[in-house]
């Protein structure tokens, strides 16, 4: 059941707290149903995700604005949670900022965030990342600020500075985004635990962790990042790298024999995969209105 609270006023009071909450990270409407089923509080539409299940490319910086809070809204429609949503570099300058945040909120997240690398923007995974200058960062800051509607809507401001420009540097700026008002600051990158508590310590606002399935992030748990003073966490393209595996082994199993039924074993069930999408909260609002008899 739809929460009667607003999705912006949920995320607010997940980041208020002590508790760590946990952000999923997915990039389609069916997977996001599939957080929403196993009891987590909110989701995040990665842009990685998206760019990979909407269009089939690596996250270059290729998917456009509409594309990218089109996938969000869905999400957010499809789950029902707060939605976490990756703005990338808000797509341009300050009026583009402008713009992007009222196309995300329009389309009912809850949260989102922009980040200081050049347009076009590289997967924070990736090599060759560069940084637009911190004054040019805080001035969208102040124009996604400027620019929301709803007070409770968030607005996460991240630094890919820590594998540019050093850990100092990436903590200088988002100290700076932090003083331009953004509600929540995300270091991309931290090398260590040590790392990661410099971060933290040096930050007043809610901070967000994100672990990376290359390795290069620590994988800090929730007791140890609850206790370092974190409150969320992300996990990359976690979700979308389990699901891989298994639709290789059945179109392998299916290629290899030609027989259905075994490359089918093991698979979800035609009833488990209509519960998913929730079937019969349709046919009963069908059931529920009375057609007219035309005879």
């Amino acid at each position: 059941m739809t929460s009667k609270i607003k999705a912006t006023t949920r995320f607010r009071q997940l980041i208020s707290r002590r508790q760590l909450t946990l952000l999923p990270s997915i990039g389609d409407p069916l997977s996001a149903r599939l957080v929403a089923r196993e009891g987590f509080e909110a989701v995040m539409s990665s842009g990685n995700a998206t760019s990979a299940t909407r269009l089939g490319i690596p996250d270059v910086g290729l998917l456009t604005l509409t594309e990218n809070a089109e996938n969000a809204g869905r999400i957010a429609a499809a789950s029902g949670l707060p939605v976490f949503a990756d703005g990338d570099t808000g797509y341009g300058g300050v009026l583009n900022v402008r713009r992007t945040v009222q196309e995300f909120e329009r389309a009912g997240v809850a949260a989102l965030m922009i980040e200081d690398q050049v347009t076009p923007k590289r997967c924070g995974m990736l090599a060759g990342k560069k940084v637009i200058p911190t004054a040019e960062m805080v001035a969208k800051v102040k124009a996604a600020l400027d620019a929301r509607h709803d007070d409770h809507f968030v607005i996460v401001a991240r630094t890919d500075a820590r594998a540019v420009e050093g850990l100092e540097a990436a903590i200088a700026r988002a100290q700076a985004y932090q003083a331009a008002g953004a509600d929540v600051i995300f270091v991309e990158g931290p090398r260590t635990l040590e790392e990661a508590d410099q971060i933290a310590r040096n930050i007043d606002v809610p901070m967000l962790y994100n672990v990376t399935p290359t390795g290069s992030v620590p994988p800090l748990d929730v007791p140890t990042l609850e206790k370092l003073g974190y409150r969320l966490l992300s996990c990359s393209v976690f979700a979308l790298l389990a699901a891989i595996p298994a639709i290789q082994n059945f179109l392998h199993i299916l290629k290899t024999t030609g027989d259905v039924s075994k490359a089918g074993v093991g698979i979800a069930s035609m009833a488990e995969y209509l519960d998913i999408l929730g079937l019969d909260e349709w046919q009963a609002a069908e059931d529920a209105t009375v057609v007219p008899d035309r005879s």
